[in-house]
């Protein structure tokens, strides 16, 4: 008898897309067909997708040091509820993820919340203050596979060409919060016709664009594998697009927030839409929804990033940047980008997984595989009202979405039913 059978939902395979059922034992997919036999447990899945369990290549899970934002163990509960089975940790932690223990000790208390798989990226200079490289043999032995200082910018070409050169050698991946510092330091949204309107000192796209463009010069000059973070700019979607067709090993991500918002949403003054790169203009976000369905972007991420009330619940100017997204990130994409079943199982799991390089993830299901599954109704409307986060600076709670979770899977066991 299987432990669990997954029945009648549409079946994301090798050999493509079906209606039938997915039997689960010992933690592996022991069977795909019809007629499986009992199981202990069913869930039924008629309506719903069943794919591999969403991988998010860009979560800030606070822990070392903020734990009064969120740990470990609520981060990745949230991820499970969002259909979430694998997570890319940011090392902008206290104390940063900049040498092995510390990498160590991240996936370590995810192993003991058994709730996703947690990898950290680790930091790509020391204490990520931009001057000089961290332990990066270190934390490639401690299974680090992308490099980046995210929540900054290595402003200083040398170092950071140095640091793609060290990384290209190792075979990993350099990751770049790409916005110029110093176009970007005074301002608190988009500069554009909003910003003026409220007398609030802007950052232009130009803060995001420069620093893309530079990133892929060096990027050709060094042959390492490059990731865009959250891209915001239809300029940047074009210098992605004209970086893969020289061939260059360039990728890039697009946040849910960025792909349902614009900087319109300022003008409620609610600090959930302060972010890092802000809100841009409404071509900004037609640019990037496209970018998606056609692939030029590869990643949805979440930029999961939760603040306590005190950093939120303050004047727009004054609140700390960032929002949560890991429950409400395939709702959102699903609504707003209206990808088929095979395209959507790409952008938020297949290609994450291969970027960041979890194994066990982001396949397509197939008899014998670990059995890390979501199964997800995309027809689903649902308005959240609460979070497994222990924060809840979010845009999303209290707005109707489209598309929801109903059972997330880790290793064939249940960490979330609907």
């Amino acid at each position: 008898m299987h432990d669990l059978l997954l029945k009648g939902g549409s079946v994301l395979t090798h050999e493509g897309i079906s209606v039938t059922d997915v039997a689960i034992a010992n933690g592996r997919v022991a069977a795909i067909g019809s007629d499986l036999g009992e199981a202990g447990e069913t869930i039924e899945c008629g309506g719903a997708w069943v794919g591999p369990g969403f991988v998010d290549m860009h979560t800030h899970l606070r822990e070392p040091g903020q734990e009064w934002k969120e740990n470990i163990a609520s981060g990745t509960a949230a991820a499970a509820a969002g259909g979430y089975t694998a997570l890319l940790a940011m090392p902008n932690t206290d104390p940063p993820i900049d040498s092995a223990h510390l990498a160590r000790y991240v996936s370590d208390q995810a192993f003991r919340a058994r709730n996703a798989y947690v990898v950290s990226a680790g930091c790509l200079t020391m204490e990520r203050a931009g001057e000089r490289m961290a332990h990066l043999d270190e934390l490639w032995d401690a299974g680090v596979r992308i490099f980046t200082d995210d929540g900054d910018t290595v402003q200083n070409a040398s170092v950071l060409r140095a640091a793609m050169e060290y990384v290209a050698q190792l075979g990993g991946v350099v990751s770049q919060h790409a916005v110029d510092r110093d176009l970007s330091a005074a301002g608190f949204m988009h500069e554009g016709s909003i910003s003026s309107r409220l007398g609030m000192q802007g950052i232009p796209r130009e803060a995001d664009d420069l620093t893309i463009s530079r990133d892929i010069e060096l990027a050709r000059l060094t042959a390492v594998r490059y990731h865009v973070q959250h891209l915001s700019t239809a300029r940047g979607v074009a210098l992605v697009k004209a970086a893969k067709e020289d061939g260059l090993p360039v990728t890039a991500e697009v946040t849910p927030h960025h792909l349902m918002f614009d900087h319109g949403e300022v003008l409620s003054m609610d600090a959930n839409y302060r972010m890092t790169p802000p809100l841009r203009e409404p071509s900004d976000t037609a640019a990037l929804i496209e970018g998606l369905r056609r692939g030029i972007i590869d990643v949805v991420a979440t930029d999961h990033a939760p603040h306590a009330a005190v950093e939120k619940d303050v004047p727009f100017e004054q609140s700390m940047s960032g929002v949560t997204g890991l429950e409400w990130a395939a709702s959102v994409v699903n609504g707003v980008v209206g990808l088929d079943q095979h395209d959507f199982f790409d952008r938020i799991s297949i290609a994450p997984a291969r970027i960041a390089g979890f194994t066990d993830h982001g396949q397509p299901l197939a008899e014998g595989a670990a059995g890390n599954i979501v199964v997800f109704d995309p027809d689903k409307r649902w308005t959240p009202s609460s979070t497994r986060s222990r924060s809840n600076n979010s845009p999303y709670l209290g707005r109707e979405l489209t598309g929801k979770v109903r059972a997330t899977l880790l290793d064939g066991v249940l960490t979330y039913a609907e």
